[in-house]
């Protein structure tokens, strides 16, 4: 056999460093994956972005350094006044709080009071708190006849009007365990739990599940009124979360959606559908909305664009971060340039919230401070593309905030549009974390109540209002409302009109 030449043993020594450089680029590729696993797994979920960081200026394409320089810099002066003020807030006892005030004498005081004189006291405060107490409302309506009517019928009062004829529970109870579990994430069973060996009163699941579906049929009218409020606009924003859901069929659990649409300023509106397909998005979004819909880059909104070119879309700026955030072990100096200029786009969102501006002002203030960070962000990542791996962190981060590009430049020409979609998310969050307790919802109609359930009490968060007095006070006024006059229950509208009434009464005290 004839020994293999030199050009022959060049060719495999280049074939095997070939073979050695893609080894090394997968597994650079596997290690970015299983670190990425492992933090998601044990590390810290949060995205904190501290800018004055050693390693910021590992990159620096062109001359740009220097003004990403200034641009860390003065958020990070941003950064240590807000923790400076976070720092300065306390636990503090409202002022408006019934008072139970106890007086404590010295013993010899008590032994032989009048050989003292009271000179003063020292004051100290707690705050104390009460649970909650079951009790029996019994409801007795007396007979009369009329003495001087010779065969009178008797008199009675009608009942008065009830959710649900029969139905055990009071509007009190119903509330209490709607909020228990739409809002503390408490499951039935441990309700259950709770009600038998704290107050002795035995309430079954199945019972509670029966009495949340009632109320959820009960409310959809005023939920109806939430959602057409929110689809009437011309700016929308949209999200979905998976769910668990038992299927009767084979007693397993299936994945079902909720869909939630949302109206920055407004209310956020939860809808039920057992998959994530694009026609979910036509079917909640009525024929009629014409607009701008900010979504991230699921591509069920992009093909639901793609039917409806009266629609715009707009892109959220934190999902392009995030995926920055991630490249960050990768290439610390470019993903630190890059977050530098986000984090002065959100600079400026925070000061034109602080200013409360309206639309017009929003546009002039982007006009002349975030389009010019934008645009610098945007030359770098074309110049960034070729010199990281399309299957890299960095390189999917790269690919992914050019492939939305257009659609996040939206926000700088119309004032209404927030920068991202953080306000639909914080409204899915309370769900996630309900679901980690609860694991699943019966079958695919309770998705429905449960969309409904959460709308209530997603617009009462959103306003400050306490859930439980608002359930409380609409469940017991609500058989007594007809379809006319529904709308005066929505959340925003009683809110208001408690507002109004604790004037009218200060006023005339």
């Amino acid at each position: 056999m004839a020994e293999p030449t030199i050009r022959e043993l060049l060719a495999k020594l280049a074939e095997r460093d070939e073979r050695i450089a893609a080894l090394e680029k997968e597994n650079l590729l596997l290690q970015q994956k299983v670190d990425a696993l492992v933090r998601k797994i044990f590390g810290s979920s949060s995205e904190a972005f501290h800018p004055n960081q050693p390693d910021l200026f590992g990159f620096t394409p062109e001359a740009e350094a220097q003004e990403a320089g200034k641009v860390c810099a003065s958020f990070s002066g941003e950064a240590s006044r807000e923790k400076s003020d976070r720092r300065e807030r306390a636990a503090r006892i409202p002022e408006d709080l019934p008072i139970e005030e106890i007086v404590i004498d010295p013993l010899e005081v008590q032994a032989e009071p009048e050989a003292f004189k009271y000179i003063g006291a020292e004051v100290s405060e707690q705050l104390d708190y009460t649970p909650g107490a079951f009790r029996k409302v019994r409801t007795v309506r007396r007979k009369y006849v009329a003495r001087e009517v010779e065969d009178a019928k008797p008199v009675i009062a009608p009942l008065p009007p009830k959710l649900q004829d029969g139905c055990l529970a009071a509007p009190g109870l119903l509330a209490n365990i709607a909020v228990s579990r739409f809002v503390d994430h408490l499951p039935f069973y441990r309700q259950e739990q709770i009600f038998k060996t704290r107050y002795g009163v035995h309430i079954p699941r199945q019972n509670m599940v029966r009495w949340m579906e009632m109320i959820a049929d009960r409310l959809e009218p005023v939920y109806n009124e939430i959602s057409d409020a929110v689809l009437g606009g011309d700016y929308i924003q949209m999200d979905e979360t998976p769910i668990r859901y038992l299927d009767p069929g084979n007693g397993k659990t299936q994945i079902g959606y909720l869909w939630v649409t949302g109206k920055p300023g407004g209310d956020n509106v939860f809808r039920w559908r057992t998959t994530r397909a694009a026609q979910c998005v036509k079917d909640i979004l009525p024929p009629t909305f014409k607009g701008i819909l900010q979504t991230d880059a699921y591509a069920a909104y992009g093909s639901f664009a793609k039917t409806r070119p009266e629609v715009t879309m707009a892109g959220c700026m934190a999902h392009a971060r995030r995926k920055f955030y991630q490249a960050r072990e990768q290439k610390p100096g470019v993903a630190n340039f890059i977050l530098c200029h986000i984090a002065a786009l959100y600079r400026v969102e925070a000061s034109l919230r602080k200013r409360k501006a309206g639309s017009m002002l929003r546009e002039a203030d982007r006009a002349s401070a975030s389009r010019p960070i934008l645009a610098r962000l945007g030359r770098a990542l074309k110049i960034l593309k070729p010199r990281f791996m399309p299957q890299s962190n960095m390189g999917k981060a790269i690919t992914y905030a050019q492939s939305i590009w257009p659609s996040l430049q939206v926000y700088l020409t119309a004032g209404r549009v927030e920068i991202d979609n953080n306000l639909i998310e914080n409204a899915i969050r309370p769900s996630a974390v309900g679901k980690r307790n609860w694991l699943f919802i019966g079958g695919a109609e309770a998705g429905k109540k449960t969309a409904i359930l959460y709308t209530i009490v997603e617009s009462c968060r959103r306003r400050g209002i306490d859930p439980l007095a608002y359930l409380h006070d609409v469940l017991t006024r609500l058989p007594r409302y007809t379809n006319h006059t529904v709308h005066e229950l929505t959340p925003e509208n009683w809110a208001e009109a408690r507002a109004a009434s604790r004037k009218t009464y200060a006023a005339a005290a």
